[in-house]
């Protein structure tokens, strides 16, 4: 009885010890001044654990002046503190307004802005572990332009870090004027200048190989993955010869396979951006301070002019020019165009995956007054692009997906982007002794009536695992948490082996031309041979409109 008594003392003493130390170690966010410290090259860094993941935001992995090439981050003496995003690149049209219903599906964080923008962020489940997990480098849209790591709430890293071991790193680099304004015939220090977005790219890219391996990542395993402009980046990144090496997987989300702007080109444009600001090779380098406002002014008139000058001499406008700032063929970072065999060896031993979702940038969204068209208003839309072919194409769209039942689903099927990821699929396959696999993301959001259907960036959620985050967009439903877990299993498999088949998913066989195998990534997820083959064969030889 006395012994019983004592141990009772004992254990009532111990246990509010014990709760506390249960407790703690329950808690979903744990920070302070020892924990989540890491070591980098350039000095220690210190993030915040949440559900067990090690979050890092921030972390500069460059420096650089303006349009010139990156250099290695200005060290740093103590623990720098990295629990926040970092500045995001200065855009061309800052956001002023928006659509209420837009803004309310998409959700997003514009950040703040600074030219010091080249950071980046992680998400592991371990420090210094002795685990080589995958790595997954995640790449931003918004064109060449606009984006950041944090604009959209499904680029978030923590859920599939948590969900697969994997090492999801993300990152701002320089854009618009400043990524892409071509200065090399004015001075060596702008010798890359045409292309200093990619080499920024390529600067957080070598810093991974350096330092994630403290992160618990295997730099000898880095995927590369991206949308829209994100995916046209890991197309880029795939061309490029200095990239070889850096990464050795990658996935393109409805992204633009084209040619690069020819340097011809991008160097009158910077001959005339000097122009407009009355500037010359011997004051070119007042350049580095003019006010960001007035750069852009120039940018646009040179834009403009050089556009004009194209027209009078009855040449082309190529791409970049037509859409604005992008990559240049300059020889050395990009010697040949994407579609280039040499370009395709390059990368021929790069697994890829690679797909668009059905709707991206549908009609009834842009044009309000068709949102509920009936049949014979949405035939009168068709006319305009198909004329005389009209019938046809309803006919190629039902057979394509006979599930469709409202007027406007005609008129809604993407007919921008999946073009050029079949295209790129075709060429990739033929071309390389690595796999391809190409999917379709046909789910449709329930969220305002069903209005946003595939939308453009509707797959991002599934791909990172973020459905609580992008309820706005996605619902939130069990449906779609259903769909998430699969989509994201796939993409970490992908990472992890270089091959997305998991139990979730029927066998995902790799793809050629000729079969056409496409994972239709749906609430029921199947494989369908070339299934809108008769819709492909008539926008390919039409110019896409969006």
């Amino acid at each position: 009885m006395k012994k019983t008594l004592i141990f009772f003392l004992l254990w009532s003493w111990c246990l509010p010890a014990v709760l506390m130390a249960q407790a703690k170690s329950a808690l979903p966010l744990q920070t302070g001044e020892d924990v989540a410290v890491a070591t980098t090259t350039s000095g220690k860094v210190r993030g915040y654990i949440h559900n067990g993941v090690y979050t890092y935001k921030g972390i500069p992995y460059a420096q650089a002046k303006r349009f010139q090439a990156p250099q290695k981050p200005a060290s740093w003496e103590g623990v720098r503190s990295s629990m926040t995003y970092g500045p995001v690149s200065p855009l061309m049209n800052p956001t002023t307004q928006v659509n209420d219903e837009v803004e309310f599906v998409f959700h997003h964080d514009w950040g703040y802005t600074n030219e010091d923008c080249l950071r980046l962020n992680v998400w592991t489940k371990g420090l210094n572990d002795g685990k080589k997990r995958p790595v997954m480098f995640w790449i931003h849209g918004g064109g060449y332009t606009a984006g950041s790591s944090q604009e959209l709430p499904s680029y978030d890293g923590e859920a599939i870090s948590q969900k697969g071991d994997v090492v999801l790193v993300s990152i701002n680099h320089r854009l618009n004027i400043l990524g892409f304004l071509d200065l090399s015939d004015f001075g060596d220090q702008y010798a890359g200048s045409a292309n200093a977005s990619f080499y920024d790219l390529l600067a957080a890219l070598q810093w991974v190989k350096e330092n994630i391996s403290s992160f618990g990542g295997d730099p000898d395993n880095v995927t590369i993955f991206g949308q829209s402009g994100g995916g046209g980046k890991v197309s880029t990144l795939m061309s490029s010869p200095l990239a070889k090496g850096l990464f050795h997987k990658a996935i393109v989300q409805s992204g633009v396979w084209s040619d690069f702007q020819d340097q011809a080109t991008s160097k009158r444009i910077g001959a005339a951006v000097l122009a407009e600001l009355g500037l010359n090779a011997s004051t070119v380098d007042s350049i580095q301070n003019i006010p960001y406002e007035k750069l852009v002014a120039a940018g646009n008139k040179a834009l403009q002019k050089v556009r004009e000058q194209l027209a009078a001499e009855g040449k082309p406008v190529g791409p970049g020019l037509r859409f604005g700032w992008g990559p240049t063929l300059d020889g050395k970072l990009l010697p040949y165009h994407m579609s280039d065999p040499r370009a395709l060896e390059n990368c021929s031993d790069i697994p890829l995956i690679i797909g668009s979702t059905k709707n991206e940038f549908m009609a009834s969204l842009r044009n309000p007054a068709l949102k509920n068209a009936n049949e014979t208003e949405v035939k009168e839309f068709l006319k305009k692009q198909w004329g005389d072919k009209t019938e046809a194409y309803i006919s190629a769209v039902k057979k394509a997906y006979p599930k469709d039942t409202r007027p406007n689903d005609l008129m809604d099927i993407d007919a921008f982007f999946r073009p050029g990821m079949v295209a790129q699929a075709n060429a990739k396959s033929a071309k390389g002794s690595a796999p391809v696999f190409l999917y379709l993301f046909t789910w449709q959001s329930p969220v305002m009536d069903g209005a946003y259907k595939a939308l453009h960036c509707m797959e991002i959620p599934f791909v990172m695992n973020n459905i609580a985050r992008c309820e706005e967009m996605t619902g939130g439903g069990k449906e779609a948490y259903a769909l998430a877990d699969k989509m994201s299993q796939a993409w970490i498999q992908f990472a992890r082996t270089g091959n997305p088949s998991h139990p979730g998913l029927p066998t995902w066989p790799k793809y050629n031309e000729a079969v056409g195998a496409t994972m239709m990534f749906d609430n029921v997820s199947v494989i369908r041979n070339h299934p809108d083959k008769e819709v492909l064969e008539m926008t390919m030889a039409v110019p896409a409109r969006f």
